[in-house]
């Protein structure tokens, strides 16, 4: 009995031991985490001893050019991308990420082109647009395709933040906070991506700029509607008075209605939607299918004059097709 007491006595010791120093060890974890943590990048660069004139440099890297010096398609272009660029936090410049798809395209064409020359099969004009196309496909559409996607999910959560951001934005103003304040709570207590974006909007008003200035600009770089409808909200609260609190909370109202509706017409157009995609993805995989069973089925008519002209009108046909199909189910609300 004696025995046993002991033993049990030892196994609670190390018991409440191994515990105590868990608890020491996971706390002083916690704590570090605590220090450093915060609620959106603004705020952690902050706390690492950033200054603000950094901060604002890195959080506006990608922000939209005009491009005036270049043609107006490319303009058009480049300022598209450099808007999906912004939106997609890349840590990379427009230059940078135009350099890379760049090194990326011929670096694929290169290992292609070795590849088909090891496997036997002649160089011509045919393969070599092939091969290019296949090249281009990698390098810059993968990537454009990946930006695209990570823009869409930034924007989307933007929409969902804003009519919360409008509702704390009310509830500061009606408990007596004057509007840089009500600006000030946002960027502490709202989540990336829209708290670092009013963040910037603070910066700037404390710098001196005016709010619907600082606020227009913040609707330029993420091109919301919902955005820009907070910027007439307040240009015209400022020309002609009234309570901006309760003209905000119509506002919110109106966005939640406004994409509740939304999800309601992609729920009733998810099968057009659903049929696009098939009809984009289905020729990739039907091309790629068949060139991995037989890629001589490809290869060997390659030299004819019609592969060497089809193919390219093949190609442009399936963009068109493409674009045409996403400005179908691309419904606007």
């Amino acid at each position: 009995m004696t025995d046993l007491l002991i033993r049990l006595l030892a196994l609670l010791g190390i018991f409440a031991s191994i515990f105590l120093l868990s608890q020491v060890v996971l706390g002083a974890a916690w704590r570090g985490r605590a220090r450093y943590a915060a609620v959106n990048q603004r705020l952690r660069m902050i706390r690492e001893g950033a200054n603000r004139q950094d901060i604002a440099l890195r959080l506006r890297k990608n922000i939209p050019q005009n491009f005036d010096g270049y043609p107006l398609p490319v303009a058009r272009v480049l300022h598209a991308f450099q808007l999906t660029l912004f939106a997609s936090a890349a840590p990379l410049s427009l230059e940078q990420v135009l350099l890379g798809m760049a090194a990326l395209f011929g670096v694929t064409l290169f290992i292609l082109i070795m590849v088909t020359a090891v496997t036997g099969f002649a160089l011509g004009v045919g393969i070599f647009v092939m091969l290019a196309t296949v090249a281009a496909a990698v390098g810059i559409g993968l990537p454009v395709m990946m930006l695209n996607w990570r823009a869409q999910r930034r924007r989307k959560k933007v929409e969902e933040q804003f009519p919360v951001a409008l509702d704390v934005f009310v509830r500061a103003l009606r408990s007596g906070h004057p509007v840089a304040s009500a600006i000030e709570l946002l960027t502490e207590e709202m989540a990336d991506p829209i708290g670092s974006e009013f963040g910037l909007v603070s910066d700037e008003v404390a710098y001196g700029a005016d709010l619907t200035d600082a606020v227009e600009a913040m609707a330029d770089r993420w091109d919301l509607e919902d955005i820009r409808m907070f910027v007439v909200s307040l240009a015209v609260q400022t020309e002609t008075g009234g309570n901006l609190a309760e003209i905000l909370d119509n506002l919110a109202e109106v966005i939640r209605a406004r994409a509740s509706l939304y999800r309601k017409v992609r729920s009733l157009s998810s099968e057009g939607r659903m049929t696009g995609w098939m009809l984009t993805v289905l020729p990739v995989l039907t091309f790629i299918g068949m060139f991995l069973v037989n890629p001589g089925f490809y290869l060997d008519a390659s030299h004819d004059i019609i592969f060497v002209i089809g193919f390219p009108g093949l190609i442009l046909l399936y963009l068109l097709g493409v674009l045409w199909i996403r400005h179908l189910v691309n419904i606007k609300v």
